[in-house]
């Protein structure tokens, strides 16, 4: 079922929760609304990258593989322990 909010916002059913074990390898992936860019230079670039250290150290994720483009990244993680 697909509903119209407030402001046209196209409201859908929410997908069902994602299954995560230990060890398992993920696609992660993110683009700008209407594929604008989220990145506007190099120092954006490092920004993330410098993020992504952090949240791996803080959650035991491992990145194994990004890339990052002006609108959109995308990278594999492995997930060490089940708890984020």
């Amino acid at each position: 079922m697909t509903l119209r909010g407030t402001f046209g916002i196209v409201i859908g059913t929410p997908r069902p929760l994602r299954i995560e074990y230990p060890g398992a390898i993920y696609h992660v992936m993110s683009r700008g609304n209407q594929r604008q860019n989220i990145f506007r230079d190099d120092a954006d670039r490092l920004m993330f990258v410098s993020t992504l250290g952090e949240a791996c150290q803080k959650t035991g994720c491992q990145a194994h593989a990004y890339c990052l483009m002006r609108n959109h990244f995308q990278q594999h993680e492995r997930c060490v322990s089940k708890q984020r």
